[in-house]
């Protein structure tokens, strides 16, 4: 079986905002973005607390914005941990997302106070969180790609 994201070549991937894949979910399409933070197999991936952090907390914001909230499926980080996979509703495109994972970047760059869902009752490795990176990380994927996105941050390379 092949699997898509497999068959990106990685070697020359940039950070940015990429469609991985559309799928049909009985008459509805869902769209799956690589949110890619760090450039593959070049610099050091993100550490586990980090992007465990980035993951509750961009959950919590995309869930909970009105605008945005009942077209979010999933949240959650690639095993590489080189960024997040976000699946929306929809057919979509990464303009069509950037406006809210701009928003979701900034909210963790800016959040202070306890990171939610962090504790034992809500969360299967409580103990390993780290705001102060997941904030460096946002500041600097927002500072670097977000703030003044190129085409050649959204479209995969051939």
């Amino acid at each position: 079986m092949k699997v898509a994201s497999f068959t990106i070549d990685h070697d020359r991937l940039k950070r940015g905002i990429y469609v991985s894949r559309r799928d049909n979910v009985g008459n509805e399409v869902v769209t799956t973005f690589d949110v890619r933070f760090k450039v593959p197999n070049t610099e050091p991936c993100m550490d586990t607390a980090a992007i465990h952090t980035l993951e509750h907390l961009m959950a919590v914001y995309l869930r909970g914005d009105e605008r945005w909230a009942d077209s979010i499926i999933y949240v959650g980080p690639m095993g590489c941990r080189t960024g997040m996979y976000i699946i929306f509703k929809g057919s979509l495109e990464p303009e069509d997302v950037l406006e809210p994972i701009r928003s979701a970047v900034k909210f963790v760059m800016d959040f202070e106070g306890a990171v939610p869902a962090a504790a034992s009752k809500e969360c299967g490795n409580y103990l390993d969180h780290n705001l102060t990176y997941a904030k460096w990380e946002c500041e600097k994927f927002y500072n670097e790609i977000l703030k003044d996105i190129k085409k050649e941050n959204m479209v995969y390379p051939d």
